[in-house]
Order: C-alpha cells, then structure tokens, then sequence
C-alpha cells in the first residue's frame, strides 16, 4: 500500500507543480506533455514485463528492486539540471514503477485467502483516493512554501524518506511468492509489445507539436499490425512451452477480459481528464498551486468513502449495477462541471467547484475498488503478476492515451499562441471541450460494463470440503498438494 500511494502521489504531485516547472526550469509545452506522458508511457511499457519478472523470480524480489530504483530515479528529478534531464529522469521513474507496482496487486493476491481479498481491494480504493488528495495538496505546499529556494524540487524529493521506508518495511513483513512452476522469460514478447506501445502512443504525445505527419498515422496503424503479431507469437508460445509474456487464456474468463477493456477506457478518460483540470484552474484562472491543491479535496474525499462502501456494503448486495451506477454519477458530475465553467467563466469560484467534484469522487469511488477486485477474482495463482501487469498495463495505456489526446482535446482548442487577454476564455473553453470528452468515454464505460457478470457470489477458497494452508511461496494449495479453486467476486 506504500508504494500504491507513492506512485499515485507521484502522478498528481506533478500535475500541480506543472506551472512552477514552467517558469523556474523554463520547459516547453511539449516537455512538460512528456514529463508527465513520458512517465506514463514507460510505467505501460514495462508493465506486463515487470509483472511476468515478479511471477518467475519472485514478487518480493522485483518489488525491492522497483521501489529502490523509483527512490533513486525520484531524486534524479528533483535534481535535474534542465527540463531535458527531468524528462530523461522521469522516463527511469516509470520504468521503476514497473517494476514496483504489479507487485502490489499479485502479492495481495497470493498472500490473502479469497474471503479476505475484498476487504484489502476495499483498502486499496482508500489508497486511491488519499493518494489523489495527497498529491495535489503536498505539489501545492511544497510548491508554495519554496523550500531552501529549490521550487518545484521537493515535489520529488519528498519521495526518498518514504522510498526508503517501503524499502525497509517491504524487506522486512513481505513474505516471497512466485509461479508454483518454473516459468521463462519471453524476451520477444517484451520487445513487441514495447514496440507496440511506443509505436501508438509516440505519435500522439508528439502529433500536435510536429503538425500531424504522415509517419504519425502509418506508426499508429503499424502499432495495430504489431499487437495483431504480438497475439499470433503468444499463443504459439503458450502452446509451446506454457511460458508466455501475456497469458491469452486470461481472456477467456469474461469477468478478466471485461474488467480489461473498462479500465482501458476508464484510464482514457482521467487521463485527459487530470492535466487538463490541473492547467484550467492554475493558467486559465490563474490559481495559486495551493488554492487548486485544495480545490481537490473534495474529490478524494469523495472517493476514499464511496470506495470503502461500495466494495463492503453495495456490491456484495447489487453487483455490477454499482459499477455502473458509478459511471453514470461520475458523468452527471462531470456534465454538472461543464455547466458551471460555462455559466461563470473566469468568476468561478471554490464553492461553485466542489458540487461537481463530489458528484464525481463519489462516482469514481464506486468504480475504482469493485473493479480491481472483479478483474483478479478468478485469476490462477501463477498468472498473478502477469494479470495484474496487464491490469495496470491497460489502465496506464489508456492514461497515456489520454495524455497524449490532451494535446487536441485541449491546446488544439487553445491555439498556438493565444493574445494574453484571450488565455483564460481560451483555457475555459477548451477545458469543456475536454470534460465533453470525459462524459462521452463514461458514457461508453457504462456500455461496456454490461458485459460483467450481474451478481455477486461469495468469495470461496478451495473446493469441496478440502483444507487450505499456505504454502512456502504463498500459493495455497489443497491436501493433495493442488492449487485450490477460486470463485469469482462477480459471476
């Protein structure tokens, strides 16, 4: 939980400060996109990797090596000499994340026994939402207060003392789990979906600044052709040896494969959804870095709340309608929103916000812990690492995808370069053009979610009237020694 809320706190940490890295380390546009699409970009690529390297070598193991080198690569931003060096130092934070938070999720996977498991991804939605309180009002602070004269700086240094912490208590209370059978690297598998990757989201991150080449287009459609190669070699290697990069099997669980496409689309839309609302309140209305910090109080109040009730109370009783109740409260806040920039343009005020924003923490808490907990439900233990890779891969590909839309949704409705009396109803009128995107993609979440099973079934661990223990590696197996079957969250 740790490294969880120091990896959302990283995130959100960096939208407040964006300003504040603007004028002190005099970064373009395009390089604060890639500050923070480059984390992004890397932290997806990596993913699926780093939770297939848990799964092989052991979870605790890649979990140290993640949360030390994302300590190290923390401090290399805080002390970059130029916005180049910080783009460079960002791209290592992602991949360190890679490596740290897949971990998360299989470890809670293989430590907890099934009828345990909701009460933790109920705990793991309270993270969500402090970490997105936390973020915003320690970027604002921080930045505010100027410690020692160093700006932006302790946004990123603030991680080194809860780094190390994590360091320590993760050496210390973890216990080691791997894949109950030898498992082997796909070396081809990491390249193609990092080239896959990098080949869709590249493009888009840069399109807008580079005038939309044709090279952009063909890349992005190559992308296609090279995922459609990724899924053709996979199954052959899953035939092969039993040992591939993506577990294609996963996919025919329905509660995996739907909970997979609904956090692609989730992930889109707050991708987009985040930087903007960070640029409206701090450019367009010309906030201070600690006013916008607070103004988001609410929200992750909102959703720490709706998170802890929804997992406990709502879904064991009403199932996926939750979910999609969620969806269609965090779109009615987000159409609640754009009224209100529209009807008060540059006058609006805190309290005119903070309607709104609960509306949407509430619906995003009914969303975030269900569904983590519906995607892994009946995931095999030895594909733990690599489900939850691919958990955070798809949410991260979408944040990405979102960052890079940013640049259409958002400065493409600004224009190039603004009269300076024409910034704010600029920046007001291209953050509802971006919120209409944000209800579209909650609109098509609701859509998608039809495809999750209706009701709730009571979480099982084991088969028959067999015992459960936990063995060395934290697998649990039955008293035939065989790994004991798991009912889903939802079925």
């Amino acid at each position: 939980m740790t490294a969880a809320f120091m990896d959302l706190v990283d995130v959100t940490i960096v939208n407040i400060a964006i300003p504040s890295i603007q004028r002190d380390a005099g970064a373009t546009f395009s390089q604060i996109q890639w500050i923070t699409a480059g984390y992004a970009l890397a932290f997806a690529a990596g993913l699926i990797t780093g939770g297939r390297l848990g799964d092989i070598h052991g979870r605790k193991r890649l979990f140290l090596i993640g949360i030390g080198g994302f300590t190290i690569a923390s401090a290399l931003c805080g002390f970059a000499v130029g916005p180049e060096m910080l783009v460079v130092s960002r791209l290592l934070q992602g991949a360190m994340a890679a490596l740290m938070v897949p971990q998360v999720l299989s470890i809670v996977h293989a430590t907890f026994p099934a009828h345990e498991r909701g009460k933790v991804f109920g705990l793991f939605g309270a993270v969500v939402g402090l970490g997105a309180v936390s973020g915003p009002l320690f970027g604002a602070l921080l930045t505010q207060w100027n410690l020692f004269g160093l700006e932006w700086r302790p946004i990123f240094l603030i991680n080194l003392p809860v780094g190390i912490a994590g360091l320590v208590l993760g050496s210390r209370f973890i216990t080691e789990s791997k894949a109950p059978r030898a498992l082997k690297l796909d070396l081809p598998g990491v390249a193609l979906v990092t080239l896959g990757l990098l080949m869709l989201l590249y493009p888009l991150t840069r399109g807008r600044e580079l005038g939309w080449p044709l090279w952009g287009y063909a890349s992005m459609v190559g992308a296609l052709v090279v995922f459609a190669v990724l899924v053709a070699y996979e199954r052959r290697k899953g035939e092969r040896d039993g040992s591939p990069l993506i577990e294609l099997s996963l996919f025919r669980v329905k509660s995996f494969a739907a909970g997979i496409a609904v956090q692609t689309v989730f992930g889109l839309g707050l991708g987009i959804y985040f930087l903007v609302w960070t640029l409206y309140m701090q450019q367009g209305l010309g906030w201070s870095a600690l006013k916008a910090g607070l103004t988001g109080v609410p929200f992750s109040v909102a959703v720490s709340a709706a998170a802890g009730v929804s997992v406990q109370l709502l879904v064991p009783r009403f199932g996926r309608k939750v979910l999609q109740a969620g969806a269609l409260v965090m779109a009615a806040g987000v159409l609640l929103y754009l009224w209100e920039a529209g009807r008060h343009g540059l006058g609006i005020g805190v309290w005119q916000m903070v309607p709104p924003l609960v509306v949407m923490g509430i619906g995003m808490g009914l969303i975030v812990a269900p569904l983590t907990d519906a995607v892994l439900s009946e995931v095999p233990r030895e594909h733990a690492g690599a489900a939850s890779g691919l958990i955070n891969t798809v949410q991260q590909m979408g944040n990405a995808l979102g960052l890079g839309l940013v640049s259409v949704v958002f400065f493409g409705t600004i224009g190039d370069r603004p009269a300076p009396a024409d910034i704010g109803p600029a920046f007001v009128n291209a953050f509802q053009n971006s919120l209409g995107w944000v209800a579209a993609v909650l609109g098509a979440i609701f859509l998608l979610m039809f495809a999750l099973p209706r009701r709730p079934a009571r979480h099982v661990e084991g088969t028959g009237g067999a015992t459960t223990g936990g063995t060395p590696d934290g697998d649990t197996t039955d008293r035939d020694g065989r790994e004991g079957t798991k009912e889903p969250a939802l079925v």
